[in-house]
């Protein structure tokens, strides 16, 4: 019984260190069989942006997950090079477009912003 006791308690110990040393240590593989369209390899893109300049097998594109590319039309693409290709346009960047350069709309949302805070604070002191 002590000895079954024994090796019970090491084969837990033995469990625990290796639960320990799983999530203290995660295995780093990389894989070039699985990845997205953006993480191209040095050499590997050599039509632009997106690799070479082949036309989509079906439109529209159907992505299980977003990858997505800004195209020079300023739209983005959420499945990547290849919506960009349906579309028929060239991809200016990877990842979202950006909005304008955000200044106009910037200064009339900090002018909501303040008026909401003096009419919070005038309801709260009671000026109205």
């Amino acid at each position: 019984m002590m000895m079954e006791f024994n090796r019970s308690r090491l084969l837990s110990s033995f469990v625990v260190i290796f639960i320990v040393f799983a999530i203290c240590f995660p295995p780093t593989v990389t894989s070039s069989v699985i990845r997205l369209p953006s993480d191209a390899v040095d050499g590997e893109s050599d039509g632009g942006l997106c690799g070479g300049s082949e036309v989509a097998a079906s439109c529209p594109v159907k992505c299980f997950r977003p990858d997505p590319v800004c195209g020079v039309d300023g739209v983005t693409y959420w499945c990547g090079c290849t919506e960009a290709r349906c579309a028929g346009t060239a991809v200016a960047h990877f990842g979202i477009c950006e909005v304008g350069n955000g200044s106009a709309g910037q200064a009339l949302l900090l002018v909501h912003i303040v008026w909401l805070m003096v009419l919070g604070f005038s309801v709260l002191f009671g000026l109205f």
